[in-house]
């Protein structure tokens, strides 16, 4: 039986059928000319682009999921779904100002995590780049030679042609950083100073890494997704 309402929300046709009730007792509506189903006044609706952006800047803001569907006054779900999606479409590469081929001076750290339970653990390695203070690597994994690597690889060429590169004792370093250009320093040496003081940057504005906290990720992807969108901005913040 054909009913009089407004035209379906996908078409326009005005040719609209009753389908049954949803499972919230609502009245359901079939489109007949394009098979689009829909109920009228519905209570969800699609988050705007204004608030799409404010969820990101939140996101950076060490505030947890929950906490933005208080303020957002949106569902669980709609930001769940949202940070899923950008997972996929961060970029997984620094993006930092071009550099001349001289000696650069480079801060490397690694800062621990996790994800889903403590026993998941996900460490953070970090290079630091000491005159601009650009993040200039990163990578997670695990605490071994291969992330040590993993972290060197992912710096721009200039930097692994031109680096002089100062780390604390931990082992990994020796086996992959060259030689020439690595030194291991204590800590009161002020020669990693810059990126343990990112350390502490990163761990006040993402709520993930904060140490004793309920706003940690269940996904893996998700968790990585978090730390490049925070150097991203962060890279960005320094141009201004």
């Amino acid at each position: 039986m054909t009913v009089e309402i407004n035209s379906c929300p996908n078409c326009g046709c005005e040719e609209v059928s009753r389908n049954g009730q949803t499972r919230h007792g609502k009245q359901n509506y079939k489109c007949r000319e394009c098979g689009r189903q829909f109920v009228l006044n519905p209570a969800w609706k699609a988050i705007t682009k204004e608030q799409q952006e404010l969820m990101q800047r939140m996101l950076l803001e060490r505030i947890s999921q929950a906490g933005i569907d208080r303020v957002l006054q949106v569902s669980e779900d709609t930001v769940q779904r949202y940070v899923n999606a950008r997972a996929f479409v961060v970029k997984k590469q620094v993006e930092v100002s071009s550099k001349p081929k001289k000696r650069l001076n480079v801060q490397m750290d690694e800062l621990w995590s996790f994800v889903d339970n403590k026993g998941n653990q996900q460490w953070v390695w970090l290079a630091l780049d000491a005159q601009t203070r650009e993040i200039v690597g990163v990578h997670i994994g695990d605490r071994s030679a291969v992330s040590a690597l993993a972290l060197w690889n992912s710096m721009p060429p200039v930097y692994r042609q031109c680096a002089v590169v100062y780390t604390d004792h931990w082992s990994a370093y020796d086996s992959v950083l060259p030689s020439k250009r690595h030194y291991s320093v204590d800590k009161d040496s002020g020669c990693t100073s810059y990126i343990e003081r990112f350390n502490c940057t990163i761990r006040q504005r993402v709520s993930r890494l904060v140490r004793k906290s309920l706003s940690f990720y269940k996904k893996l992807e998700n968790h990585i997704a978090a730390i490049w969108s925070f150097v991203h901005h962060y890279n960005a913040s320094l141009q201004l």
